[in-house]
């Protein structure tokens, strides 16, 4: 996980939360996040990415559309991450309180 970038992590948390999403639902939820347009060119490639580091499986609905989903590999990352996340998040909130 720690080679991904930002926008590859968001990708794999998007992946997480929808059921079997395809490219186009996955980049509606990103435009709606980042508040910009995601282009085909950025999408694609990056998904690509993380289907060869065996994070993401894409399968086909039919022959124009492709769904995605995390693959066992891609859940563990995303939890990890996770907890390493909420280390920080909880050292953060001790020194606030």
């Amino acid at each position: 996980m720690y080679d991904l970038t930002g926008f590859q992590r968001d990708l794999l948390y998007v992946i997480a939360g929808l059921d079997e999403p395809h490219g186009l639902a996955i980049k509606d939820e990103l435009e709606g996040y980042y508040e910009t347009e995601i282009h085909h060119g950025r999408l694609y490639p990056n998904l690509d990415t993380l289907v060869d580091k065996g994070l993401v499986e894409k399968g086909e609905r039919d022959r124009r559309t492709n769904y995605y989903t995390l693959t066992a590999r891609g859940r563990r990352e995303l939890r990890a991450r996770e907890e390493w996340e909420q280390r920080y998040i909880d050292e953060f909130e001790t020194v606030e309180a």
